[in-house]
């Protein structure tokens, strides 16, 4: 029996075109699916989209071809273990896609094809009484600053090129204020910080190795010094050894409280100030692998 599904699609993401889309509307349609689509038109309509759908049906199957921004927005507007996740990479760095080791557009389908899932947990932070969930990570500090500023013409232009020049210019307005984060039985004073719910960020790299998507909890990594120091855990994250820095205190926490004046990002979109509080969600959605 042909089953239904919701095909989500931003037209602004990194590598979008009507073309591809029709590739994947076809893809799915060819695989046994009956795809919706449903372009966004607005940063709203993500968590607008799903909320319906989930109100609307019984255990939906939504898709999203989009990259993490897209993703994140989806996940803002589920109910809690009432529908199935599936993603097709179309964004700038994909870091879901690649956490699930999704090779391809094609290779995405198959697996919706074959529909094997898992239920995934999420973080989630509440500020100022608002909640925003995460699946990839939360971070407060140096990186936050970064998503906060990049120029949407340098990102059109550039992709990731457009986050190298916004580090660039956080670096050049250095922020040396501090942040104390409490959580997983410690309490720690530090520049940044990043929460992490998956092991890959920025793209292709392992920064946080011990974080996994299908178990509740966080590896949290609280970075100090200066300068030289992110230019250090830059280098570090390339070669896969950023978390052992002597510049970064490593630990694992199902909850946090992150207190100070800092840009809080999460999932590579820039959210509020904080202070904040994080939480860990199990089991919200079940994602296809």
């Amino acid at each position: 029996m042909t089953r239904r599904c919701f095909l989500i699609v931003n037209p602004t993401s990194g590598t979008y075109s009507q073309q591809k889309v029709a590739g994947i509307m076809a893809g799915l349609t060819g695989r046994g699916l009956a795809p919706e689509l449903l372009p966004t038109q607005s940063a709203a309509d993500p968590a607008r989209f799903a909320a319906r759908i989930c109100a609307e049906e019984s255990d939906p199957l939504i898709v999203v071809a989009g990259g993490d921004g897209t993703i994140n927005g989806v996940l803002n507007g589920l109910v809690p273990g009432a529908a199935t996740l599936g993603v097709v990479p179309l964004g700038t760095s994909n870091v879901l896609a690649r956490e699930l080791e999704i090779a391809s557009v094609d290779d995405a389908l198959d697996r919706l094809a074959r529909g094997e899932t898992r239920p995934v947990s999420v973080g989630e932070i509440v500020a100022g009484g608002e909640h925003r969930r995460f699946v990839l990570m939360a971070g407060a500090g140096f990186d936050g600053a970064v998503v906060r500023d990049v120029r949407l013409c340098e990102k059109r232009t550039l992709g990731k090129g457009a986050y190298v020049l916004s580090a660039l210019r956080t670096l050049w307005n250095w922020d040396a204020s501090r942040l104390t984060v409490a959580g997983g039985g410690r309490s720690v004073s530090c520049h940044g910080v990043i929460v992490c719910n998956a092991s890959k960020y920025g793209g292709n790299f392992i920064l946080a190795p011990e974080a996994d998507l299908f178990a509740p909890g966080f590896q949290v990594l609280c970075i100090s010094g200066g300068r030289l120091a992110y230019l250090g855990l830059a280098l570090g994250l390339l070669n896969g050894t950023a978390v052992f820095s002597s510049h970064v205190n490593s630990f694992s926490a199902a909850a946090l409280e992150i207190s100070g004046d800092k840009a809080v990002q999460l999932d590579g979109d820039y959210v509020c100030p904080t202070p904040v509080s994080i939480r860990t969600v199990p089991d919200l959605v079940r994602l296809v692998v």
